[in-house]
């Protein structure tokens, strides 16, 4: 009896140990840069989606690639707090005319279940007759921290930031003081 026991805890150590150094080897290859690359792949393919759905005006289709939970950081405008929140603003924004996006991811860094994407971006807004928003030419960097969520990859926070200056208030600002 004895010796089945001893046996059977060699045994039970042996898949311990292997189990062990498989999980080690998994978390390895996702923290290494091929990883990153792989993921950056996943996020160029959903990046050229978010493009063609932003473009359409599907907003819906838009928000599949966003968190429940996300935060869009819009530039020289208040933040967006919830995937309805986003759902809103954007909705009424493509009332007023047609968003293009060119979205060009330049790194991305990926840990686990997380990502970082950094990259650069042109917005080009055109206007229709009802629109109070004039044409929109806009261009800048990115910060996009994604997150797999239920086996997809979600865009978490999303902030871009305009190279442009604003035109007006920057005048304004200068000749007040």
């Amino acid at each position: 009896m004895k010796i089945q026991s001893f046996f059977n805890l060699i045994i039970l150590i042996a898949f311990m140990t292997f189990f062990s150094c498989q999980e080690t080897k998994n978390y390895e290859e996702q923290n290494s840069s091929d990883y990153s690359e792989q993921i950056k792949k996943i996020i160029d393919e959903k990046n050229a989606q978010l493009q063609s759905w932003y473009a359409a005006g599907l907003i819906d289709s838009v928000a599949l690639h966003f968190a429940d939970n996300c935060i869009q950081m819009p530039p020289n405008q208040p933040a967006l707090f919830g995937i309805e929140s986003f759902k809103e603003a954007w909705n009424q924004n493509i009332q007023f005319g047609k968003w293009e996006f060119e979205l060009q991811a330049q790194e991305v860094k990926a840990n686990g279940d997380i990502a970082t994407e950094l990259g650069k971006y042109t917005l080009s807004f055109t206007p229709n007759e009802n629109s109070p928003i004039p044409t929109i030419v806009d261009k800048g960097n990115y910060v996009v921290l994604w997150e797999k969520i239920d086996d997809d990859w979600k865009i978490v926070w999303d902030a871009p930031v305009s190279e442009l200056s604003i035109p007006n208030q920057i005048n304004e600002t200068t000749t007040d003081e």
